[in-house]
């Protein structure tokens, strides 16, 4: 899976690529080049969470993880458990992921907006046996808000941080950020077959109608989704990357996570989002890719920050792949951009945009990725449904419902169609001319924030049922997809009252006091 010395420009995947870990990649990486830099953070770290920027080679975050994997399994934690990871854009974010993998356990991410409400619910759905967060982000204390989740979320046993002045009952772990072993970590036995990569490797979560739904994708589903970036973009070997997407989702963890393990480069972390740091980033780490999502992508075009002497791939993740078909044109020339049109935790379609600077066209069918090259890696299958939607299957979708025997169950789940397809719920239509799919819209009920997707008649209600005649919607925002507005009499009582119960400060801000110009914008 990683470049050797063969003399090729692009990134590769090796012959036994279907038979690989995560882990494994890394540990590879760690004995060809173990003085290369592998994760380094932002500069301005310290200014939204714990700790001076760290900047770790290959050998040390090998270390790192194999501490990582130790520290777990002398916990007691089996094999299989699931462990969620709530972590900022920083160096420990992949290392944590990493070590959980290594310890032959599942890793769940949460994103960092999650609050109490959705974070109890996907941790208890999915039975987690621990939480791995820091002491805080910005003004907001992690660590503290991981032991009231622990209180509400019976299967959680521990919770563990990075940071100093943790709360009693919560596990450093900033002690192994500078851990020297290794000592491999004690053998499993024989629960696990041959092929490890068909394991379960992590859990994302989606949202549907009914609420949270987890997605389970084994090694081999997740690399799948790693190689169609990679190739696609054309990446380098050892490529310098520069990251504002955090390893939170699917779309997260194949843009960011596995196009820097499978090129063995570099990966610059940046939290989200200055753009005078961002720029520094990209020159004084001399960084030849950039991922970002979308919208921010072509702001930051117009302002020239790409316009150095190197020419930077840019690869922009659209959280709205609806709004894909009408983007502008790119005209950066120096340099080429790879859409990713993003179908929530199910698939990512990666499509490298030609000389025109305009979306490339995506065929219903097999999606082989390079589609310039004569010998395409198949990642996924595309269909139409009959009612109109777009659904996936393949190697990058996940083949089974977790956890096991939900099906069976009224919960919400990840459901497979018998053919395997898995109807995404995104409407599309044929385009006349080419053939190509065109996305139209989103998930009907489906608020979409960025990168935070939440059912919106759920919060509606729960609005209406604080204060009667509270209204909650949703309206196009050119950045994030879409905004929320609410309306209600009283509106710091509502805010109150959503905030007692849990809730993403983004659905607190909906009911904030407006000025005239915020709502004429809106």
């Amino acid at each position: 899976m990683i470049i050797g010395d063969a003399p090729r420009e692009r990134a590769q995947p090796s012959t036994d690529s279907r038979h690989i870990t995560l882990d494994e990649v890394l540990r590879r990486t760690a004995k060809r080049r173990p003085d290369a830099l592998a994760l380094v953070d932002a500069e301005n770290r310290e200014s939204f969470t714990n700790g001076k920027p760290r900047r770790i080679t290959y050998a040390e975050a090998d270390r790192i993880v194999e501490a990582i994997a130790r520290r777990l399994r002398s916990m007691g934690l089996p094999t299989d458990a699931v462990v969620g990871v709530q972590l900022p854009n920083v160096v420990e974010n992949f290392l944590v992921a990493l070590g959980v993998l290594r310890a032959e356990m599942i890793a769940a991410p949460l994103p960092l907006l999650w609050r109490r409400a959705e974070a109890a619910e996907a941790l208890a759905r999915v039975g987690a046996k621990a939480l791995i967060t820091c002491g805080h982000v910005g003004a907001f204390n992690h660590a503290d808000f991981a032991l009231h989740l622990a209180a509400e979320v019976f299967s959680i046993r521990y919770v563990c941080a990075f940071g100093s002045e943790l709360p009693d009952g919560v596990v450093s772990f900033g002690d192994l950020m500078d851990a020297d072993t290794s000592d491999p970590v004690s053998p499993i036995g024989s629960e696990r077959t041959s092929n490890a990569s068909s394991h379960l490797a992590a859990i994302t979560f989606d949202t549907g109608e009914g609420g949270i739904v987890p997605v389970a994708r084994s090694h081999a589903e997740l690399l799948a989704g790693g190689l169609a970036v990679l190739l696609e973009s054309h990446l380098p070997r050892e490529a310098n990357i520069l990251s504002a997407l955090p390893p939170a989702s699917f779309a997260g963890i194949s843009m960011s996570f596995l196009p820097w393990l499978l090129s063995g480069g570099t990966l610059v972390l940046h939290h989200p989002f200055e753009p005078d740091i961002f720029a520094c980033q990209l020159r004084d780490c001399r960084c030849n890719a950039v991922i970002l999502p979308a919208p921010v992508a072509f702001r930051l075009t117009e302002t020239g920050v790409f316009a150095g002497e190197e020419p930077v791939t840019v690869i922009a993740a659209w959280r709205s792949p609806e709004r894909l078909a009408s983007s502008p044109t790119w005209r950066d020339a120096n340099g080429a951009l790879t859409d990713v049109a993003i179908f929530g935790e199910t698939a990512i379609v990666p499509a490298r945009r030609g000389p025109d600077g305009r979306p490339r066209p995506v065929a219903f069918g097999r999606l082989t990725v390079p589609r310039d090259g004569a010998d395409g890696v198949a990642v996924a299958d595309i269909a139409p449904t009959g009612a109109g939607t777009v659904a996936f299957r393949g190697p990058m979708v996940p083949s089974h419902s977790f956890p096991p025997g939900i099906e069976r169950s009224s919960l919400p789940h990840f459901q497979i169609g018998r053919d395997g397809l898995v109807d995404t719920g995104y409407c599309c239509r044929v385009d006349p001319t080419t053939q190509a799919m065109i996305v139209i819209d989103r998930p009907s009920g489906i608020a979409s924030i960025g990168g935070y997707r939440f059912p919106l008649r759920h919060l509606q209600e729960v609005a209406a049922g604080i204060e009667d005649g509270a209204t909650l919607v949703t309206l196009p925002d050119p950045l994030m997809g879409q905004r929320l507005i609410g309306n209600a009499a009283n509106r710091a009582a509502i805010q109150e009252a959503l905030s007692a119960a849990g809730f993403n400060p983004l659905v607190l801000k909906a009911f904030r006091d407006r000025s005239e110009h915020d709502l004429v914008e809106a």
